[in-house]
């Protein structure tokens, strides 16, 4: 029963990784988020960010960056992950709802705002395919064989824009138009697969994607497609609590009001995260992300403090957990 009671725990640890992660600014998808798990497994996050900075934290574009603004965000998110097979290979669906409030003060094409909202943002479906490595978990003997090694997805997320959105103000939940990004995420094993004794190295290429939003503040809002990289350097402290160093870099994405073009973003931001699993379901992660080359006054400034709870399940350990307690 001792390895029975292991092999649950280690089911439902990578569960509660594949959670759902948040997208505000400097928002990085979250390290050990494209580990592996059995297939049909599911999760069920709630991630709280505490965020400050010079621009709107609710738009990934980041931009257009306001010298003198002063923004302060909240945010919670909610939603649901599911882990499947799709060609012998391991797949994923997820759905997030960010919600939450934004004040403070922005000055866009020589007008001040000063404003405060609060409500629901554009929710996100995201999909990721595994395209390298080794094939989909689904059942306990590949659960017990399975090594990540070098390991390469393809990922698509897509934003609804039906979140809140006032086209009097330009800092808005909601964004009033179509987005998205397509990446590759990496995942790349150093060392031996034992828990307590896991190291990985995490790359993710991502290019964002914007569609116009022809009622900003009332004009026409025009954002480039944006380069960003995401790196973790995961390693097990122990067998239930690890450390990321993490580091973001965003570039690209110039913002056009009306024709009036800006300057395209380069930002560089470290960061660290320390994940623990509570029990053989749930799973703490806090994180601290801040830009670290922005004393230039053009310059995207921004801090985020993340704490995330997430829950998962599978029929699998369900059905151990009650062999376990007729036992």
């Amino acid at each position: 029963m001792k390895s029975v009671s292991w092999l649950r725990w280690a089911i439902a640890a990578m569960i509660a990784v594949a959670a759902l992660c948040p997208q505000p600014a400097l928002a990085q998808t979250p390290a050990r988020f494209y580990w592996k798990t059995l297939s049909d497994a599911n999760a069920v996050p709630v991630i709280f960010n505490s965020i400050s900075g010079n621009t709107n934290p609710f738009d990934p574009a980041l931009a257009p960056v306001s010298i003198d603004a002063k923004v302060d965000a909240s945010m919670a998110l909610g939603g649901y992950a599911r882990t499947f097979t799709l060609w012998e290979r391991s797949a994923l669906v997820a759905v997030l709802v960010p919600m939450g409030r934004i004040e403070g003060s922005a000055t866009i094409d020589g007008r001040t705002f000063t404003q405060s909202t609060n409500g629901f943002g554009d929710p996100t479906v995201e999909f990721d395919l595994n395209l390298i490595g080794p094939k989909a978990q689904k059942n306990i003997p590949d659960l017990i064989r399975y090594e990540p090694g070098f390991s390469v997805d393809v990922l698509a997320d897509l934003y609804v824009p039906i979140g809140k959105y006032n086209n009097t103000q330009p800092l808005n939940l909601g964004q009033n138009r179509w987005y998205g990004r397509l990446g590759a995420p990496v995942n790349w094993q150093l060392g031996p697969w034992i828990p307590g004794k896991r190291t990985t190295l995490e790359l993710m290429p991502v290019v964002w994607l914007f569609g116009a939003n022809n009622d900003f503040v009332g004009k026409t809002l025009e954002t480039d497609p944006k380069f960003q990289l995401d790196t973790h350097l995961t390693r097990d402290l122990n067998e239930h609590l690890w450390a990321s160093f993490d580091t973001s870099w965003y570039t690209g994405g110039k913002a056009t009001v009306d024709g009036v073009a800006g300057e395209n973003l380069n930002i560089f931001g470290l960061g660290f995260s320390l994940g623990y699993a509570i029990n053989e379901s749930l799973g703490l992660t806090v994180g601290y992300k801040t830009t670290v080359d922005d004393l230039d006054p053009q310059s995207m400034r921004m801090d985020n403090f993340t704490v995330s709870l997430v829950y998962g399940w599978h029929s699998l350990i369900e059905g151990m957990n009650r062999l376990k307690g007729g036992s």
